[in-house]
């Protein structure tokens, strides 16, 4: 068995409910939860029953979703599985990077509620938008996005999807574009231009931010969405521009790969990322935590393949 990492969830994978069973069966997700409630009042009833609606907005789903991915994290700990690297996707990055020491997980609270704020302040400054375009190569996205002035092409999520974003009137007309190719198109349940320089005001607040806490270099390496490589040097600064910035999910996978991980786990909601590893590398051993049972069902698997 090589190296075991954590993958950190992203935006979007939300649901009412997450976290509520980590809560009640793990100690360190308990005092997590119950932390961030002093913190941010009513976070706990977002994350274990708040509406569709009040979960989408950037603001409440970030710090959500940040919680319940630390507290997969840390319930595996508990059952004595530890990270040797770490990535998230987008959202799932400040998770990581607390997860690995650059921060307490206080502060990491403090930061995550911070950039959901500011993106979301962000968002409502422009109608724009985001699509996945599935079943077509990164290349030919980048070529068509080319086309349109104020689309481009953010997430690079597998070899054969790729997200775009940009303003809602030039979207519309790259996907009747791409409804020329063989391909796949879907809208994104966001209302705004993420990774984009639709966010350039909302990196500029949050890096300002940022200047308020003590960051460290993480003690794990944690793979920037940025670049697909360890942070070193200069956390603040790569935090700040990954919100503008394209997320280079295939190079991160590829270089943890490289670097000796075989097993991923996913931490927080849902399985999007164990299935765009899949895409990317079908030899590697992929697991997911969100719950008790998919805890459970991890641990052993993990332990038996050890």
């Amino acid at each position: 068995m090589g190296k075991i990492a954590f993958v950190f969830s992203g935006q979007g994978a939300q649901y009412s409910g997450m976290g509520e069973s980590l809560y009640s069966v793990s100690s360190a997700a308990k005092e997590l939860f119950d932390m961030a409630e002093v913190s941010r009042p009513g976070t706990k009833a977002q994350c274990f029953s708040g509406s569709e609606e009040e979960l989408k907005q950037t603001k409440n789903t970030q710090p959500c979703i940040y919680l319940t991915e630390l507290s997969a994290a840390y319930a595996l700990e508990e059952h004595g599985i530890k990270a040797e690297a770490c990535a998230g996707f987008s959202l799932g990055e400040i998770a990581a990077l607390c997860y690995a020491g650059a921060y307490s997980k206080e502060t990491g609270f403090q930061i995550v509620t911070l950039r959901g704020e500011a993106m979301q302040k962000a968002a409502t400054l422009h109608d724009t938008a985001m699509a996945a375009v599935m079943k077509l190569d990164a290349e030919t996205v980048k070529k068509v996005c080319e086309e349109f002035p104020h689309v481009y092409p953010v997430n690079f999520n597998s070899p054969v999807q790729t997200v775009i974003s940009g303003s809602k009137e030039e979207l519309a007309l790259c996907k009747e574009r791409l409804a020329e190719l063989p391909c796949r198109v879907m809208d994104l349940p966001v209302s705004a231009a993420f990774h984009s320089p639709y966010m350039n005001d909302a990196s500029e607040e949050f890096g300002a931010k940022l200047e308020d806490f003590s960051i460290q270099k993480p003690e794990i390496p944690v793979y920037a969405n940025m670049t697909g490589l360890p942070y070193t040097d200069g956390v603040t600064k790569t935090m700040t521009e990954q919100i503008k910035n394209p997320v280079q999910w295939v190079t991160t996978i590829q270089n943890m790969i490289a670097d000796g991980v075989t097993d991923f786990i996913e931490v927080g909601p849902g399985k999007t990322l164990c299935g765009l590893i899949k895409k990317i590398d079908g030899n590697v051993n992929l697991y997911h935590v969100e719950d008790e049972q998919s805890l459970l069902e991890t641990v052993k698997a993990v332990k038996e393949h050890a």
